[in-house]
C-alpha cells in the first residue's frame, strides 16, 4: 500500500512540473509556485462555465477564494446566486463567508475578493448554510483520464469539501467544477489519496471536459489523514465528533 507521504511526494512532483510549464509558457505570472495558478484566460474559462447547464441550474455555489476563480465569483453574484467562500485556512469558528448579492454593500468585484469579503460578508458555519448545488475549486493539475485533481498542497480545499459533506450539504447531486489553463490538463493518471475529491467538469479557455458522474458519496473528514496540529488550528475540526475518531 502506498503511504500518504509517498502520495504527497508524487503530488509535489506533479505540481512543480505544472508550475514550471506555466511560467515557461507565460500562461501564469512568475512566482506561481506554491499557488493556485492565476492563469491567462481565466475570464474566458468562467464564461464557458457559465454556459453550462450545471451553472445555470445552480442557485447556491461554493467557490475557492483564489484570483484564478475571481471571474467565477463575480459572475455568480451578478447572476443573483448565493455564494459561499472559505475563510483562509478555515481559521475562524465559522469558516465560510456568506456572500448574498441581495444584501452586499460593496461592489461585487470587491466583495468577491479574499480581502474584500471579510469587510462586507458575514461568516457562517456549516449548520447555518444551504445545500450546495455547485462547487468551483482551484487546481494545479487535473487528469484528462478521470478528473482527479491536485491542489496547491495545503489541503484546505479537501477539508472544506469534507466538512460540507459531513454536514449533508454536498451529495452525489452536487456538481464539482474547476477552471484551469490548458497546460494544467495532464494525460497521466494522477496520485491521489482517499480524502481527495475528483471534479465532474474541468473548464479551460478552450474546452470543457466532462467526466463520469460520481456514483459514490464523497468522503468526509478522515481524522487519520489530518496533518499535525490541524485539529488545534482549525476550530471547525475541534468538535467532539472528530476528536473521538
Amino acid at each position: 500500500m502506498t503511504s500518504l507521504a509517498e502520495i504527497d511526494h508524487a503530488k509535489q512532483t506533479v505540481r512543480h512540473h505544472v508550475w514550471d510549464l506555466l511560467e515557461r509558457q507565460h500562461a501564469a505570472p512568475a512566482g506561481v509556485h506554491g499557488h493556485i495558478p492565476d492563469f491567462v484566460g481565466k475570464e474566458t474559462a468562467a464564461d464557458l462555465l457559465a454556459d453550462l447547464d450545471a451553472w445555470k441550474a445552480a442557485q447556491v455555489i461554493k467557490c475557492n477564494p483564489d484570483r484564478a476563480q475571481l471571474p467565477v465569483r463575480i459572475r455568480a453574484l451578478q447572476e443573483g446566486k448565493l455564494l459561499y467562500m472559505a475563510v483562509p485556512r478555515l481559521a475562524t469558528p465559522k469558516p465560510f463567508h456568506l456572500l448574498d448579492p441581495t444584501t452586499l454593500t460593496a461592489p461585487f468585484d470587491t466583495a468577491a475578493t479574499s480581502t474584500g469579503a471579510p469587510e462586507v460578508a458575514p461568516t457562517v458555519s456549516p449548520d447555518e448554510m444551504r445545500p450546495i448545488d455547485l462547487i468551483v475549486c482551484g487546481s494545479v493539475a487535473v487528469s484528462r483520464h478521470d478528473g482527479i485533481r491536485i491542489g496547491k498542497g495545503a489541503g484546505y480545499s479537501d477539508l472544506e469539501v469534507a466538512l460540507l459533506t459531513d454536514a449533508g450539504l454536498i451529495t452525489t447531486e452536487t456538481t464539482i467544477a474547476t477552471t484551469i489553463h490548458q497546460t494544467q490538463l495532464l494525460d497521466d493518471q494522477l496520485p491521489h489519496a482517499a480524502h481527495d475529491f475528483p471534479v465532474d467538469l474541468a473548464i479551460t479557455p478552450y474546452q470543457v471536459l466532462s467526466f463520469k458522474p460520481r456514483r459514490k458519496a464523497l468522503t468526509g473528514i478522515i481524522t487519520a489523514h489530518l496533518r499535525p496540529n490541524q485539529l488545534d488550528q482549525i476550530p471547525a475540526l475541534s468538535r467532539p465528533t472528530y476528536d473521538a475518531e
